[in-house]
């Protein structure tokens, strides 16, 4: 899809003239879609669509999860942030490996309104845990608007501290920590580790940061060239960031921690990975990160996947392009746990 488009430039954001076109699989796979399913989030569709994502959302349970022995997984709640309820974690590693295993601590999608810490379960145990030997902690983290900035992060950093603080217990290796995350999940464990590295928390070996939500303020170029078309653009941007911020939404003070992109100072942080589709409205904010990262002295591995669109890899799990993705962050995976004293299953030292 490469049509032109009517000039627009709000905010002084050059006009968009053309748009990058889709990967050919993924068109097809958008098309047949149709305009309902891509239709964008509002204020005023927001809570019936976060009732349908709720009902219909895979939610495995623990036993489902344990796919028949592969995997040992437990359910906790643990203590939350000062005057906050406890947070909800599944704790899940593949079964009789003894030792402390690397942590991949993973941050749910859904726009910070949606999603649930049990649907990426399947897909991570199988594509990551069981192959590089790693255990896995996702986080039932509050959702917006019922849970505004900065709640949810602090969900998560409540739960990172509690799982540091219980490694000899879970059976982790606290030094081996890698945040992750896709979408808002993305966003979440960017912002996760600046938190952690401003507050002295726990050590951090890597952040894998997927299609991540960093910028509240769509003012982007990509964010007004790709509006309305794909899977995400700047109306439902604006919805679910006025969601999560309420009163803050705009403000020119906001955090870091509630908008990585506004961080200025991105020293100090553990090594990145970095994905974006070159077709979607994260794109810009996403290259922009990585450059700060390098710019401050850091270390980031930087993908921009040609025709990709948010969430591509799970749209269309079976397109060459999605396969290249999946093994690219295994890659990154391996090598970082390499670097830090282990190979992986497969003993390769990548």
């Amino acid at each position: 899809m490469s049509a032109r488009r009517e000039p627009s430039g709000p905010g002084g954001v050059p006009a968009p003239t053309a748009v990058p076109p889709f990967d050919p699989e993924l068109g097809v796979v958008l098309a047949a879609l149709g305009e309902e399913a891509r239709a964008p989030l509002t204020p005023g569709n927001l809570a019936a669509r976060q009732q349908r994502d709720a009902a219909s959302r895979p939610r495995p349970t623990a036993g489902e999860l344990r796919a028949d022995g592969r995997f040992e997984v437990t359910e906790l709640r643990v203590p939350g942030p000062p005057g906050g309820p406890e947070v909800a974690l599944v704790s899940a590693r593949p079964s009789g490996l003894a030792g402390p295993l690397p942590l991949l601590y993973y941050l749910h999608g859904g726009a910070m309104v949606m999603g649930n810490a049990w649907s990426v379960l399947p897909r991570i145990l199988g594509e990551w845990a069981l192959p590089l030997e790693l255990a896995v902690i996702s986080v039932e983290y509050r959702l917006a608007p019922r849970a505004r900035y900065p709640q949810p992060l602090e969900d998560c950093y409540a739960g990172l501290v509690w799982a540091a603080g219980h490694a000899a217990e879970l059976g982790i290796d606290a030094d081996r920590i890698v945040v992750a995350g896709k979408s808002a999940g993305g966003g979440l464990a960017a912002a996760l580790a600046l938190l952690a590295r401003d507050r002295g928390g726990p050590g951090l070996l890597g952040q894998l940061l997927l299609c991540p939500m960093l910028d509240d303020r769509g003012s982007t170029f990509s964010s007004h060239q790709m509006t309305g078309l794909g899977m995400w653009d700047l109306t439902s941007h604006t919805t679910v960031w006025q969601a999560l911020l309420g009163d803050r939404y705009g403000d020119p003070d906001l955090p870091p921690y509630a908008a990585p992109a506004r961080a200025t100072d991105l020293s100090g942080l553990p090594p990145a990975y970095v994905e974006v589709g070159s077709a979607e409205m994260f794109r810009d904010e996403d290259v922009a990160y990585a450059n700060a990262i390098w710019q401050a002295g850091g270390r980031a591995e930087l993908h921009v996947w040609p025709g990709a669109c948010h969430g591509f890899d799970g749209l269309a799990p079976r397109a060459a392009l999605s396969r290249d993705a999946r093994d690219a962050r295994t890659r990154w995976l391996r090598r970082l746990l390499a670097q830090s004293g282990g190979a992986g299953a497969d003993g390769r030292q990548a």
